[in-house]
């Protein structure tokens, strides 16, 4: 069967890094995907469904618009590489697969994550290690411009150890679609944008402008390829990110209200009700009755 891939891929950054137990980042996501490669120390690395453990010897995917939380307890060595997965209609190669995922890494991995930081110098995360840092469309920018200067041979190269790291992880459980949508480019950036900015003021107004389409129009596109409207859409992925929140623990109601965007706590408990059916405090205690 002929195979066209239509998907290219910018490169943001590669590097190899030391981390230790400052590395502890909690409700991560990122517009972009990231492999690790980990040769030394350990940590973990969680979604919203399951917690998998960095182990030396491994390759480690993480989707875009994939909610994790990321941690080391002492010490952990890593080769990198963060990218924008690109395509003329918008579709990604993992539209449906949000979860963290780990393979048996190769003896070619290594040899590929060393030869992409070497055509690819200065890409290393210098400001910091949090993402809530380094996660800023200024600094997208900023190595977008690299990757503009950029001769065409080592372009061609990049492209070709990314595929070849991310063939690692076409899995066919995570390929195998029954009945694919095709979902016009403007909602699927509406609706990533959502993913991004739940801590945001979202409205359909904002939302439309930034498709450049009437609202009631935009409103009636959205609904036509997702299935609900663009409000009860936004309030859905904010309760569903409250939800991750809770199960993890150590982050208070008031802080949860807050970063998924609602204006109080009482507006945030009765959204979360109406939508999961109990109230935050109950869905704590059937959570943890689960754990137990």
């Amino acid at each position: 069967m002929k195979r066209i891939l239509r998907q290219s891929f910018s490169l943001l950054n590669a590097d190899y890094v030391k981390l230790n137990d400052k590395w502890n980042y909690r409700n991560v996501i990122s517009p972009y995907h990231r492999i690790y490669y980990i040769d030394e120390g350990e940590g973990k690395l969680s979604d919203t469904m399951k917690t998998l453990y960095l182990e030396a010897g491994y390759l480690y995917f993480i989707p875009s618009y994939t909610l994790c939380d990321l941690s080391c307890e002492s010490y952990l060595s890593q080769y990198f590489t963060q990218f924008f997965e690109e395509s003329p209609d918008g579709d990604s190669l993992f539209t449906d697969n949000r979860s963290v995922l780990k393979v048996k890494a190769h003896d070619i991995d290594i040899v590929n994550f060393q030869r992409l930081i070497a055509i690819n110098p200065g890409r290393g995360i210098n400001r910091s290690d949090n993402p809530q840092v380094y996660e800023k469309n200024i600094y997208y920018k900023e190595y977008q411009e690299l990757n503009n200067h950029q001769n065409f041979s080592a372009f061609i190269e990049t492209q070709g150890i990314l595929l070849q790291l991310l063939s690692r992880f076409t899995l066919p459980e995570v390929f195998h679609k029954k009945d694919p949508k095709v979902i016009p480019v403007k909602i699927l950036d509406a609706m990533r944008f959502v993913m991004v900015n739940l801590h945001l003021s979202l409205s359909v107004n904002s939302l439309a402008e930034r498709a450049n389409q009437n609202p009631e129009y935009f409103s009636r596109i959205f609904e036509q390829h997702t299935g609900m409207r663009p409000l009860a859409y936004i309030n859905e992925k904010r309760i569903e990110r409250a939800e991750h929140m809770i199960a993890s623990g150590q982050t208070s109601y008031s802080e949860i209200a807050e970063l998924t965007g609602f204006k109080s706590l009482s507006n945030f408990s009765r959204t979360f009700k109406r939508i999961s059916g109990l109230s935050p405090r109950d869905y704590k205690a059937k959570i943890s009755a689960l754990v137990v």
